[in-house]
């Protein structure tokens, strides 16, 4: 006989990590979390909080603090080669955005997940799953070793820890037969904003390439966003020097302010770049192990979905090992039914919009600008930003929000105890 679920590890302390803590202790499991890095992660792009993942947010109490940390973001101009304004438009039009959606940081994001969970939720940061024993006869558990050389057993495990997951490479094989490259790549960091924007984005549009500065209430500094058209040729995702140099080599000879934002470049500390991937799998799971968020179905940047899809799929997944009793032969079965429809919708759209991303001609870019400049003016603006929100909102609200049972009162359980 199968044991139910009490102990739960959680690899990635990011967004549905955490979010998936929170909703596991309310319903009386014991959640840890993991996290490769040495503390919490508070770097990257500005998500958005729309469709779904607003009850969702709203269920767990923390929307409030999120619309206290919005961008609050006025809107955007694209620019020429000489830094010349082309064209403006306001924030909803260029985020697709309805009344009741939001956006924040992400580390903003994940601080507030993390602060809503250290006090009840074991976080062991600096280590990561360096083995899963998940023995088809074991009905007990699941026998996991850490780097540090720690072994421990929990019921279930989950791979909450991204694109390039450490959990869904152990358990179900080489990150290669899963991933996508959809032909771009995305690097982001923080640098001084010597631009003067106040809650603005500035976009400069070459062929296969796209330059993004923006300043978000509160920042006293700006992100620098670059996507760009490559083949898969990255540099190992740990290798920042050769990151650095890989986005380099990409935008070389380029004008505007990009000389002077690759300089940033260089010296940033919070440097990232990736491709734009997506990830499709069969299945999410494997005997007591799942994927949660990018590391199951990565939908890319491209969607701007993967952290809606995060928050919903963490609560879809706690609320039916909740259903289940703890079953999890039951539970991942039905948290897969229930995902995987507006999960392949997202992709769908992604596959899209990064083409649209990275325009690849200078004719086609010369007509986009021409779109930005008139839009305002034109009597059927309204009617081109409501197709466009339509299409988005539709991918945000793809996975319907389910009723589960409400959490036990006081229901808690102490955490487990390590191994030598």
């Amino acid at each position: 006989m199968q044991r139910t679920a009490k102990t739960v590890l959680i690899s990635g302390a990011s967004i549905a990590g955490p979010a998936l803590a929170l909703w596991l202790h309310r319903y009386g499991f014991v959640p840890t979390v993991v996290e490769r890095a040495p503390e919490l992660r508070t770097g990257g792009y500005k998500v958005d909080i729309r469709g779904t993942a607003i009850e969702v947010c709203r269920r767990m109490g923390v929307l409030d603090e999120i619309r206290a940390n919005s961008t609050d973001m006025r809107g955007g101009s694209y620019v020429d080669d000489a830094g010349r304004t082309i064209g403006e438009l306001p924030a909803d039009i260029f985020g697709g955005r309805v009344e009741g959606d939001d956006e924040i940081m992400r580390g903003e994001l994940a601080r507030i997940l993390y602060d809503r969970t250290r006090e009840d939720v074991e976080y062991v940061f600096g280590d990561s799953i360096a083995e899963i024993a998940d023995d088809p006869a074991d009905t007990d558990g699941v026998t996991v070793t850490f780097e540090s050389g720690t072994v421990r057993r929990f019921d279930l495990v989950v791979g909450a820890d991204g694109l390039h997951s450490n959990t869904r490479r152990l358990a179900f094989g080489p990150e290669e037969r899963f991933k996508h490259h959809l032909g771009a790549y995305i690097s982001i960091f923080t640098a001084p904003n010597h631009l003067d924007l106040d809650r603005w984005e500035t976009y400069h549009a070459l062929p296969g390439k796209l330059v993004c500065v923006y300043s978000s209430a509160g920042e006293t500094d700006a992100k620098n966003l670059f996507v760009f058209s490559s083949a898969e040729a990255q540099p190992d995702h740990r290798d920042t020097a050769a990151q650095k140099r890989f986005l380099t080599r990409a935008f070389e000879g380029d004008g505007w302010e990009v000389p002077r934002l690759l300089g940033h470049a260089a010296e940033a500390d919070d440097f990232y770049l990736d491709s734009m991937s997506l990830v499709r799998m069969d299945r999410w799971s494997k005997g007591r192990v799942v994927l949660l968020g990018d590391a199951a179905h990565c939908a890319s940047p491209a969607s701007g979905q993967g952290t809606g899809l995060a928050l919903v799929g963490a609560y879809v997944l706690a609320g039916e090992l909740a259903r289940a009793g703890g079953d999890h032969t039951v539970a991942f079965a039905r948290y897969e039914r229930h995902m995987r429809p507006g999960v392949e919708r997202n992709q769908k759209m992604a596959e899209g919009f990064v083409k649209e991303m990275v325009v690849d001609r200078k004719w086609k870019i010369a007509l986009r600008m021409f779109m930005v400049r008139t839009l305002p003016k034109t009597p059927w603006k309204n009617l081109i930003a409501k197709k466009i929100r339509d299409e988005i909102q539709a991918a945000a609200a793809a996975v319907p929000v389910e009723d589960y049972a409400a959490p036990a009162a006081g229901r808690t359980a102490a955490r487990p105890t390590v191994a030598a």
